[in-house]
């Protein structure tokens, strides 16, 4: 079970039509600052494409964990969308993205945020998990899914 700071049901959107990689960073951006009084989506937006640049955070099986640092935050923060279409993502598997879990962590977190990651990837690679995400049609249920895990 995730830490009610880390996701909840103001920061999931479910049943997105979202076109674009870009436009899914946007809304996961939009997401992760909404409750935060010093998180500026703009700025937010910049440092999850920054880590884009990178290398795709696109897993396979129509998964991605966009993720970023930043020192205006002291705990971990998260963010889940669920679209309509998967979109173009880039991932490893070539497969379009309709579930994306994003990570803001504070610039120190290095050990929590590998671990927090490590724990995403690991419950995002069963078929099961992955598969009641996509059957989820609130924004509660998904918070379930994902919290029951």
């Amino acid at each position: 079970m995730f830490s009610p700071d880390l996701i909840s049901e103001a920061r999931i959107g479910c049943g997105m039509e979202i076109a674009s990689k870009k436009r899914l960073l946007e809304t996961l951006a939009e997401l992760l600052a909404s409750e935060h009084p010093r998180l500026q989506t703009e700025i937010v937006f910049e440092r999850l494409l920054e880590r884009e640049r990178l290398g795709s955070t696109g897993l396979g099986h129509g998964i991605a964990l966009p993720h970023a640092r930043l020192k205006d935050i002291t705990e971990v923060l998260g963010a889940f969308v669920q679209t309509v279409q998967g979109v173009d993502y880039d991932a490893t598997d070539g497969e379009p993205v309709d579930l994306a879990f994003a990570l803001l962590v504070p610039e120190a977190a290095n050990e929590e945020h590998l671990h927090l990651l490590a724990h995403l990837a690991s419950l995002f690679s069963d078929t099961q998990v992955r598969a009641r995400l996509r059957e989820a049609s609130t924004a509660a249920e998904l918070l379930q899914v994902l919290n029951n895990q």
